[in-house]
C-alpha cells in the first residue's frame, strides 16, 4: 500500500476523520514501521551507490612465488607489498584473489592500513577447494566487514570452465545470501560472458543473482584472440573499456556495473598483441597511457575501476607467453620498481 493510499484509508475509514495530531502520529508510526521493514529485508545488501573508487588488482605472488606450488606469501611480504602500494601509488582500495593459502592474512594487513578489499573467493573445479572458500569467505565477511566491500564467487568461471560450474557459483551466492553477509555480492567474469556471449550484449543467467556486475576488459588479448573488433591501440584502450561497460549497463538496467579488470603490459620483448604490424604495443609509456585515460574516463562517469595489477607476477609467463609477467604497475621482483610513467596527479 503506497503511503497516499493509506493517507485517505486511515484519514476517513467508515466516514470518522481523525484529528491531525492522530493522523500525524499515524503516518510518522507507519513511515517508521515501513523503513524498518526495508532496511531489516535489505540488511545484508549496501546501497548499489556506494562512491566510486579506484582500485589495484593485489596479487602477492611476487619474486619466485608461485600459487601453484612451494611456499605460501608470508604475513610479512603482505605488509611489505601494501606499504609499497601505499608509498608509490595513491589507491586505497584493492581487489584480492582468494581467501585460503596464506591469502586470509591480507584481509587483517589491509584494515591495520585502513585500505579497503574487494574479495574474490576463488571458485574452480574442485567442490571440497570451493566449500573452503565459501566458509573462509564467510566469516572474514563478517570479522572484516568495514574493510571488504565487496565479495565475488569466483572471477572468470565461465572463461576458463565453460558453463560446467555455473552451479558452483549459484551455490556460492547462495551461501553468501543465506549467510546475510553486509557486503553486495557478485560473479566477475570477462564482459563478453557478461554479455551472454552475443554482440547485442544480453541478461545472463547470474544477472538477477547478484547485486553488482564487475566485468575485466582486455583490449591487448582481443587483438590476439578475438576478431570481433578492429585492432585497439594503447591510445584507444580507454574508449573500448567504456564501449564495453556501457554495453553491460544497458543490458542490466539498475544494476551496479563496475570494471574489475583493465591494464596494458608494459613488456618490452613481445611488443605487439595481435601479430605482426598489430595497432598495439607493450610499452611503460603505454601502460601508463591506457591506465590514466581509463580513470579519467571512469571518475567522470562515477564508475568503480580495477588496474591489473599491482605487481607483474614471474609465474605467469609459463602460462600467458611473453607478456605474462609484466602486467604489473610495479615491477615483480625487489625493489619492486613501478611505473615511472605513471603521473596520477593528471
Amino acid at each position: 500500500m503506497t503511503i497516499t493510499k493509506f493517507y485517505m484509508f486511515i484519514q476517513c475509514k467508515n466516514r470518522k476523520c481523525f484529528g491531525v495530531n492522530q493522523l500525524l502520529f499515524l503516518l510518522i508510526s507507519v513511515a517508521w514501521l515501513y523503513s524498518g521493514a526495508v532496511n531489516a529485508k535489505n540488511s545484508h545488501v549496501p546501497s548499489s551507490l556506494e562512491k566510486p573508487m579506484h582500485c589495484l588488482a593485489f596479487s602477492p605472488y611476487v619474486d619466485n612465488l608461485s600459487p601453484d606450488y612451494g611456499a605460501q606469501p608470508s604475513k610479512q611480504l603482505l605488509g611489505k607489498l601494501l606499504d609499497h602500494v601505499l608509498k608509490q601509488t595513491p589507491f586505497r582500495c584493492i581487489m584480492t584473489y582468494g581467501v585460503l593459502g596464506g591469502l586470509e592474512d591480507i584481509f587483517y594487513e589491509a584494515q591495520q592500513r585502513n585500505i579497503k578489499v574487494i574479495a574474490i573467493l576463488w571458485i574452480d573445479n574442485d567442490p571440497i577447494v570451493n566449500t573452503q572458500s565459501i566458509s573462509k569467505g564467510i566469516y572474514l565477511a563478517r570479522e572484516f566487514k568495514d574493510t571488504i566491500i565487496k565479495v565475488s564467487c569466483g572471477s572468470e568461471v565461465r572463461t576458463r570452465r565453460d558453463y560446467a560450474y555455473d552451479k558452483e557459483i549459484t551455490r556460492c551466492l547462495n551461501a553468501l545470501r543465506e549467510a546475510k553477509i553486509s557486503q553486495a555480492i557478485s560473479t566477475i567474469d570477462t564482459w563478453w560472458e557478461w554479455c551472454n556471449r552475443s554482440v547485442s550484449c544480453q541478461k545472463t543467467a547470474f544477472s538477477e543473482q547478484v547485486d553488482w556486475i564487475g566485468i575485466n576488459i582486455f583490449p591487448w588479448w582481443e587483438n590476439i584472440y578475438s576478431s570481433l573488433h578492429d585492432c585497439v591501440s594503447a591510445e584507444h584502450a580507454a574508449d573500448f573499456h567504456l564501449a564495453r561497460l556501457e554495453q553491460v549497463q544497458r543490458a542490466n538496467p539498475g544494476k551496479e556495473v563496475i570494471i574489475t579488470e583493465f591494464g596494458w603490459p608494459a613488456n618490452t620483448t613481445a611488443q605487439t598483441g595481435g601479430g605482426a604490424g598489430s595497432c598495439a604495443t607493450a610499452s611503460l609509456q603505454n601502460q601508463a597511457l591506457v591506465v590514466q585515460s581509463t580513470l579519467k574516463k571512469l571518475a567522470q562517469k562515477k564508475v568503480t575501476g580495477v588496474v591489473f595489477e599491482a605487481f607483474s607476477e614471474q609465474w605467469k609467463a609459463a602460462k600467458e607467453g611473453g607478456s605474462g609477467k609484466f602486467w604489473g604497475i610495479c615491477e615483480g621482483v625487489a625493489p619492486y620498481a613501478c611505473n615511472k610513467y605513471l603521473n596520477f596527479g593528471k
